[in-house]
């Protein structure tokens, strides 16, 4: 039997003193049990995806002196051949680079493999890098069993529908025993099901076992959810490592089927995931640890409005950080609800944080003061709301700078979509952690912060008072968009259209379908496409948001600023 070490590992991008000293703690526990193969993830030498890292000699240099130090750790360790994603110079045509696995035994790299697709879709830009690596498969003896390669989207193209190279084509006529696919895929909303689909499937089509190890943490927006898994013809999904966190396991291999190290059964992964909410909730809270202690900060400031999108940023910054490390700050002014303050009171009692006081209905009159004197015309309307954002932006981010604790921005995905935010003040910040959820998504998540903790953490009146920017006497939402139950259906099938999950994109379709068979209808949704198109450039300048649907704003949606669509 082949016992297999599966090292799910948090690499952090460019730390290559810390991710090559996990990968050797990895490597010597893999010996200690008796592990014939460890597997690390895609460029986990170096963290996935350095970006333009890849183009600095001394980044170069320090990768190389990286990959020493496992060649030499690997001479302890004899007969354990471990399996790591790194870089590696192409002397020949095109890009500098390849991004490669390298099968490392005894102080010698035993195999070498070249990632052969590149994607350059959503959040990739591996070709920006790499050149493709040559057609056809590596294998290596490991012990009785032949053992073949593919790097992540390598073994995304089964159907041949993507690229012309289908490299499970030369894996099939090498005939290995198993095929190990190292990873750093990427977790949204239906992430791991459509990677076990389309992995059961290849398994089944060409009749191989199939080990995929992935990366786990939270880098910029993205999130890697782990959830590593083995996949045989006869057995199906046969294992799976945990989700959102590291994990190291070792299991065994024989005659085309997968067990536990011992040689008894696995126990098989349940075919349903996690709840929609409660996948938001582990994803955000990564998200936002992993970036909050890669930046070096251990506290966050959150603007307390008393509306829900501060209540629910601030309820999972608690769970991420602790209720110790989030600080909430209201700034009542003089359009502010008696329930702006009181509800910002119940909900950080309800969390045990503290709340700051800063009014700023003074600061409001001087700036306004100011600007008539000098321009001899009074601030008003729109310019006078979007000041009281800007003051508060202000304030919070002095906060910031004085405290050391990085400012969350409160945005959602149905308001950042239509600009309905004011540059440089509630988008002033570091990180937005509810920027990929629709309005209609927050609430339910909300629902599912307080059902969780089986409790009222998240106060009903925060949940059921009619949402409100407060910058003008009674303000509402519903003002200038419409219902959130109707602007969410239009964005998700205008941003997301047949990305989103089966099932939501068919709902969206036929919501859309309805309102364009009728003249208001159809007006309507001409004119949410407008609001979207014309603040590409408030989008263009928003912090980083934490993805969690497949198309999110940022590197996943890429569109022009100064043009006419």
């Amino acid at each position: 039997m082949l016992k297999i070490a599966i090292a799910q590992l948090n690499p952090t991008v460019g730390d290559i003193d810390g991710n090559s000293s996990a990968i050797i703690a990895a490597m010597r526990r893999a010996a200690g049990q008796g592990a014939d193969l460890a597997v690390f993830t895609e460029l986990a030498l170096c963290g996935y995806y350095p970006g333009d890292l890849l183009e600095e000699a001394a980044f170069l240099a320090r990768m190389q002196a990286g990959l020493e130090r496992l060649l030499e750790a690997s001479r302890g360790l004899p007969g354990l051949v471990s399996v790591v994603g790194a870089v590696r110079a192409n002397d020949g045509p095109g890009k500098p680079l390849f991004n490669a696995l390298l099968a490392i035994r005894d102080g010698v790299i035993v195999a070498e493999y070249y990632k052969q697709l590149l994607p350059t879709y959503g959040v990739f830009d591996d070709r920006r890098h790499f050149e493709p690596g040559p057609e056809g498969a590596c294998v290596l003896q490991v012990g009785a069993h032949r053992i073949g390669f593919l790097i992540c989207e390598d073994g995304w193209n089964n159907e041949g529908r993507d690229y012309k190279v289908n490299p499970f084509t030369a894996l099939r006529e090498a005939r290995p025993d198993l095929v190990v696919s190292i990873n750093a895929s990427p977790s949204d909303i239906g992430k791991r099901e459509l990677r076990h689909k389309l992995f059961g499937t290849a398994s089944v089509h060409n009749e191989l076992p199939i080990l995929y190890v992935n990366q786990v943490g939270g880098q910029d927006q993205l999130v890697y959810d782990g959830a590593s898994f083995a996949v045989s013809p006869s057995q199906g999904i046969a294992f799976e490592a945990q989700r959102f966190s590291e994990d190291f396991q070792v299991i065994g291999f024989a005659q085309g089927r997968f067990s536990a190290a011992d040689g008894f059964a696995l126990a098989a992964p349940g075919a349903d995931g996690l709840p929609v909410a409660e996948f938001t909730r582990r994803q955000i809270v990564l998200g936002l640890q992993d970036y909050a202690r890669r930046c070096g900060f251990s506290k966050v400031v959150v603007g307390s409005s008393g509306g829900i999108d501060s209540a629910l940023t601030l309820a999972l910054a608690v769970d991420a950080l602790g209720p110790e490390n989030v600080i909430a700050v209201t700034m009542p002014s003089a359009f502010s609800s008696e329930g702006s303050v009181s509800d910002s009171v119940a909900l950080c009692d309800n969390l045990g944080i503290t709340l700051y006081t800063h009014p700023i209905l003074d600061l409001v009159k001087q700036y306004s003061t100011g600007f008539e004197g000098a321009f001899d015309r009074p601030l008003q309307g729109l310019p006078l709301e979007n000041l009281q954002a800007r003051v508060r932006g202000t304030i919070l981010m002095a906060y910031s700078n004085q405290s050391g604790t990085l400012l969350l921005t409160t945005g959602n995905k149905s308001e950042i979509s239509v600009g309905y935010c004011t540059l440089y003040g509630d988008t002033n910040g570091g990180l937005g952690l509810i920027g990929d959820l629709y309005k209609t998504e927050v609430y339910a998540l909300s629902r599912h912060v307080n059902e969780r903790a089986g409790r009222e953490l998240i106060p009903a009146a925060v949940l059921t008072k009619p949402p409100s920017a407060e910058l003008a006497p009674g303000q509402q939402d519903t003002d200038s968009l419409p219902a959130y139950e109707v602007l969410d259906e239009i964005l998700k099938w205008h941003i997301e259209g047949r990305r989103l999950p089966v099932a939501e994109a068919a709902l969206a379709e036929r919501f859309v379908a309805d309102l364009l068979a009728g003249a208001d209808g159809a007006a309507l949704v001409e004119r949410i496409h407008r609001m979207v198109a014309r603040n590409e450039y408030k989008r263009r300048q928003a912090p980083p948001i934490i993805r969690v649907r497949s198309r999110a704003f940022g590197s996943g949606r890429q569109l022009p600023i100064a043009a006419h669509y």
